[in-house]
């Protein structure tokens, strides 16, 4: 498991067109990468929790970039064009960058969809897993394990809870 380690680097293609590496966020706190698509039922549910969360976060030094490494040959849903449709309709105010070869979640070692890391100011790993404890109902939620995580790195605390199960589709793997 990558938990505690370097984070693998990567150069991806955001929405708005510009190109997205982690160095290009230097000026960030902490990064929450949460792998996703658009057409995962998972995701969707999540889409508003996870623009809350940058929306309540990003002054407080947080970026959130949601990955898509999906397969859009098999899923034409989740391909590029389609990605920026619904970034626009639903208004993110995150960055959600293009994976074509699947090669940054492999590198990360992720597998489902919605499947969040977060990263600390020396970009290790310190939080691996779900995003909470209940993907259908935000209200019947009981715990918020990335949005602790998320406050614990920016309290300078050590995450609570390291890693949990992500629930979730799997990555729809482009084949090689």
């Amino acid at each position: 498991m990558l938990t505690a380690k370097t984070a693998p680097d990567f150069k991806l293609p955001d929405v708005s067109g510009e190109s997205v590496a982690l160095e290009s966020l230097k000026d960030k706190k902490i990064i929450a990468i949460i792998f996703g698509c658009n057409h995962c039922p998972y995701v969707k549910a999540y889409l508003g929790r996870i623009t809350r969360l940058q929306a309540e976060y990003g002054e407080k030094g947080l970026a959130i970039a949601m990955i898509n490494s999906n397969d859009d040959q098999t899923y034409p849903e989740d391909s590029f064009e389609e990605m920026k449709i619904l970034a626009q309709a639903k208004g993110f105010n995150f960055l959600y960058l293009r994976d074509e070869t699947a090669e940054t979640a492999r590198n990360y070692e992720a597998k489902y969809t919605p499947e969040a890391f977060l990263l600390d100011e020396e970009r290790k790993i310190r939080y691996r897993g779900r995003i909470d404890d209940c993907w259908h109902s935000e209200t019947g939620t009981k715990r918020s394990d990335l949005k602790e995580a998320i406050e614990d790195l920016l309290a300078r605390r050590e995450v609570a809870v390291k890693s949990t199960a992500p629930i979730g589709c799997t990555i729809k793997w482009p084949e090689a």
